[in-house]
């Protein structure tokens, strides 16, 4: 029997755990696992019954390439992979940006591309070989629940019926919709974004160079051209907010267009692979601000602490930063006695100051990048032109740049300014039991 299946409750009984954990994407399921790692009983509530599923989160930055080979992952998904080595921005035409990631001095210098289901099911079969680790799969968090001010855990409804799981540490891993931020009640902020993006996939064109991650823009509409496995490439381009019955309403010729404008090489594979619409998806593009990640015996992590746009793959990058940096800080204190509950909200607050500069960055920096995007008119045009061919003329300026959005953790550890803590891939300590029923967390 696997850590994924261990100790499934049956309805109405109660499970105690030091820390439990709604929601198993990249954020939930490296956290998981880095607890286990560090011998912290894990409960993992996760609402599917697997993973193959599709995810528009495919990009990971070098910054995560480099966790996930610390983390001893990598490895087991590198055939699922493949490297993003260089970056070309087309306006109008016209190469106005070219950057090419073999030029950075980095241990990781290359994003990757790799599907969310190899990822999340290679953290899951290494958690599952881990006392202490336990993933609740096709079970659903509908109620927090409380003592007084302080979250205490959750109730969970799953197959065999509605199960309390009691914890130290809840955490909010449930994505840009998050629920459990709702249940809360922390207070946020939803920035809509002007546009939505309708995202599908299709053969890599013979011309194109399948390493090469690709932004065409065109007045104000824009396209991502994303290379992806096995012999694939994402493609987005935004529409309207709201706009996506008036180009249905269209039919597909409206979307054929849209490619034919910004990316004719791929027209003809484009109207072989997308006969239907529902052979695209839809993003509703936001950005959410969160101004407080935690309360006591509770903290939220990944997109629903603070989501970003698709631009620059930025999401999925910052979901494992958190998780890598979440548990060095919470895993002493819950191994520790007494009462857990001021030094945990110690240390998530620790957890957000330290990570809310850096996502504060990104989302500055892509909040730019779609207003340059938006832009249009002549004079407009003309200068976002300028600006991206003054970049690409100055190698110091676009290395800077550049470094400052895939590099900026693996820069910051070799200075010193921060250090990353990955577990060792043996717990450091006494396994703990695996969740268990009927007992006090006081005991764990």
């Amino acid at each position: 029997m696997t850590g994924s299946d261990r100790a499934r409750p049956a309805g109405n009984a109660a499970v105690h755990t030091q820390v439990c954990i709604i929601g198993g994407g990249p954020a939930g399921m490296t956290l998981g696992l880095e607890l286990a790692r560090r011998s912290v009983e894990v409960v993992i509530v996760e609402q599917s019954g697997h993973f193959d599923r599709s995810f528009r989160g495919e990009s990971i930055s070098p910054d995560s390439v480099w966790l996930l080979e610390r983390l001893g992952i990598l490895d087991k998904v590198r055939d699922q992979t493949l490297e993003t080595r260089r970056m070309q921005i087309m306006d109008g035409g016209r190469v106005v940006l070219d950057a090419d990631f073999s030029a950075f001095d980095q241990p990781c210098r290359y994003p990757m591309e790799l599907p969310q289901p190899p990822l999340l099911t290679a953290l899951a079969e290494e958690g599952a070989s881990l006392p202490g680790f336990t993933l609740l799969r096709r079970s659903t968090a509908v109620e927090l629940l409380r003592d007084g001010e302080a979250v205490t855990g959750v109730r969970v409804r799953g197959p065999e019926g509605d199960v309390e799981v009691r914890a130290a540490l809840t955490v909010g891993a449930d994505g840009r919709f998050s629920k459990v931020r709702q249940m809360a009640g922390l207070p946020y902020e939803k920035i809509p974004l002007e546009r939505d993006f309708v995202w599908f996939k299709v053969p890599v064109p013979e011309a194109w160079d399948p390493h090469t991650y690709r932004v065409r823009i065109l007045g104000n509409r824009h396209g991502l051209f994303i290379p992806t496995v096995p012999d694939l490439v994402r493609v987005g381009f935004n529409i309207p907010k709201g706009g996506l019955r008036e180009m249905r309403g269209q039919g597909l010729p409206a979307l054929y267009e849209r490619i034919d404008e910004l990316a004719p090489e791929i027209s003809q594979e484009v109207r072989e692979s997308v006969t239907s619409w529902s052979d695209t998806s839809m993003l509703d593009i936001f950005t959410t601000v969160v101004s407080r990640w935690s309360m006591p015996g509770l903290v939220l992590i990944g997109d629903a602490a603070h989501t970003l746009t698709p631009v620059l793959g930025q999401g999925v990058n910052h979901a494992i930063t958190d998780a890598v940096m979440l548990a060095p800080l919470v895993a002493p204190v819950l191994r520790g006695s007494g009462d857990h509950r001021s030094a945990l909200l110690r240390a998530t607050e620790r957890f957000q100051h330290e990570r809310e500069k850096a996502v504060a960055r990104s989302r500055d920096l892509q909040l730019r990048q779609e207003r340059a995007f938006a832009l249009s008119g002549t004079v407009p045009v003309a200068l976002r032109k300028l600006a991206y061919r003054l970049v690409s003329s100055n190698d110091a300026l676009k290395k800077r740049i550049v470094a400052g959005i895939y590099y900026p953790l693996q820069e910051a550890h070799r200075t010193g300014r921060t250090v990353v803590r990955v577990a060792p891939t043996v717990p450091t300590a006494p396994a703990v039991p695996t969740a268990h029923l009927g007992a006090d967390p006081s005991d764990v």
